[in-house]
């Protein structure tokens, strides 16, 4: 009869071992899904710092053809007076606003002088002279291409770019790498010159 009131707890056991094995399956669940959440946001921002990271050190804007050179009035000439560069999008590059474009020429006798975009060239200015696109704005498109114009003789003021002096012209634009152009004047300067 006494063996009625004698607890057996055989039955509470396999219960209490079920609810902690329970209780272990859900903490292990929500710490996965936690530790998945965690990677996947950390893969998401590791690409998106991968495409910023292309997309800034690429250059937007390249020379289409060769850079073209003027000399000045006198007979012979006998510096250079003006350079014009035609400019397109690189491949896949993102248009490209010239307006806040900034191009810095630089010369033995020419120290590096920035330049913007304005409607003439002159003293801290460069001119689109001609524009190979469908509407009337200063961005550079897919398929469109800008002649832009640099008057030294009104940069430089009384400095020049003489026979056989190197030059050079670097094109910054406000998103991406920027693009130098490196080139050498002739060791005779003619009237209009195409420096390749």
């Amino acid at each position: 009869m006494w063996n009625k009131f004698i607890k057996n707890e055989k039955g509470f056991t396999g219960l209490e071992a079920a609810i902690v094995l329970v209780a272990f399956v859900v903490v292990a669940a929500v710490f996965s899904y936690v530790m998945l959440g965690a990677g996947f946001y950390t893969t998401q921002k590791s690409q998106e710092v991968v495409h910023t990271g292309v997309q800034q050190a690429s250059s937007s804007v390249e020379l289409s053809g060769n850079l073209i050179a003027k000399g000045d009035a006198g007979t012979p000439p006998t510096f250079i007076k003006t350079l014009t560069v035609c400019l397109q999008l690189t491949s896949g590059g993102s248009s490209v606003d010239m307006a806040k474009t900034l191009m810095v020429v630089s010369a033995p006798d020419i120290p590096p002088t920035e330049l913007t975009l304005a409607g003439a060239a002159d003293a801290d200015n460069f001119a689109v002279a001609a524009k190979y696109n469908a509407n009337a704005d200063n961005i550079i498109d897919k398929a469109e291409k800008f002649d832009i114009t640099i008057d030294l003789d009104a940069v430089a003021g009384a400095n020049d770019i003489n026979a056989n002096d190197e030059f050079q012209l670097e094109i910054k634009p406000p998103q991406g790498a920027s693009y130098t152009i490196h080139r050498q004047a002739p060791a005779s300067i003619s009237a209009i010159m195409t420096l390749v």
